[in-house]
């Protein structure tokens, strides 16, 4: 199948997107990396009659260290993530899950902007965001507004976005010396869609694990937190009996969508498998990536 015939712009300022995106509304579409977009405008499962290419501005690039924050551009690609030192050592959850993301071709063309954007609930950034609890920075006609990661997920591909605004990047806290994270995913193949998976993220004070946030992919119509899970944690130096009581509080607490393989107790069953891997990984120093 084709895409539908629309028309094609590239605009050189965010002004110039804003201006489009004011004028011809929900009949436009930003394209960014284009991995998930390119793929519904030829399913036609998007007909718009604009797209905005927006790869040409240089202000949604590039990675950097602002204060206590790391600022992703939207337009850094998931291969600029992975191989970035500055992720590497402040943000250190995102090289975990980076590899984990479909194949090469689609990291050095794919967006993290992109993939926040879209809001895929089986996507590893927008899980790994609210993981860390990191802020979405978006621009519209008002100017400038940062929306929390806890805020920003509202639905099946829905975010807290207005139609007239641009992802322009997000910050993420800078991660500590006590920074403990890990994670885990589990696909049927590897680069195929994950099946389930989790990020994890704490500060560990001695064997004390605090501020625990413990966020499910794969279950939900958006990234889930599981605050009976963090709970648990919450507090307290994992040990076997304090991990099977977490694993357990993630089970009872969730609902999970089936898929077209896979029921509700099958990826309930696994979630477990993997927060109990990632503790198991925690109480021998740093959580294993």
């Amino acid at each position: 199948m084709k895409a539908a015939a629309f028309d094609y712009v590239k605009p050189r300022s965010l002004d110039e997107v804003l201006s489009l995106l004011q004028a011809h509304g929900d009949d436009a579409r930003l394209l960014a990396g284009g991995q998930t977009l390119m793929a519904t405008l030829n399913m036609r499962l998007s007909e718009p009659r604009l797209v905005i290419d927006i790869t040409g501005i240089e202000a949604l690039r590039g990675i950097g260290l602002q204060g206590n924050v790391l600022r992703i551009g939207a337009l850094a690609t998931h291969s600029d993530i992975e191989h970035s030192p500055l992720v590497a050592q402040h943000a250190p959850l995102l090289k975990a899950a980076a590899p984990h993301i479909a194949h090469r071709a689609i990291r050095n063309s794919g967006t993290w902007g992109g993939s926040i954007a879209y809001a895929d609930p089986a996507a590893e950034w927008p899980t790994c965001l609210l993981a860390l609890g990191g802020t979405v920075v978006a621009r519209g006609p008002k100017g400038e507004r940062r929306i929390a990661a806890d805020d920003f997920f509202q639905g099946l591909y829905a975010t807290a976005l207005e139609p007239d605004e641009v992802l322009v990047a997000s910050e993420l806290p800078v991660a500590g010396p006590d920074h403990w994270f890990g994670f885990q995913e589990l696909a049927r193949r590897h680069g195929d869609y994950a099946i389930v998976g989790l990020a994890a993220t704490a500060k560990r004070q001695a064997s004390v694990l605090r501020d625990v946030r413990v966020v499910l992919l794969g279950v939900d119509a958006t990234p889930l937190r599981v605050p009976a899970a963090e709970a648990v944690l919450e507090g307290r130096t994992p040990d076997a009996a304090l991990i099977a009581q977490a694993v357990q509080a993630l089970r009872d607490s969730i609902d999970p969508l089936p898929d077209l393989t896979n029921s509700p107790d099958t990826k309930r069953h696994l979630a477990g498998v993997l927060l109990q891997r990632l503790m198991n990984g925690s109480t021998h120093g740093a959580l294993a990536a």
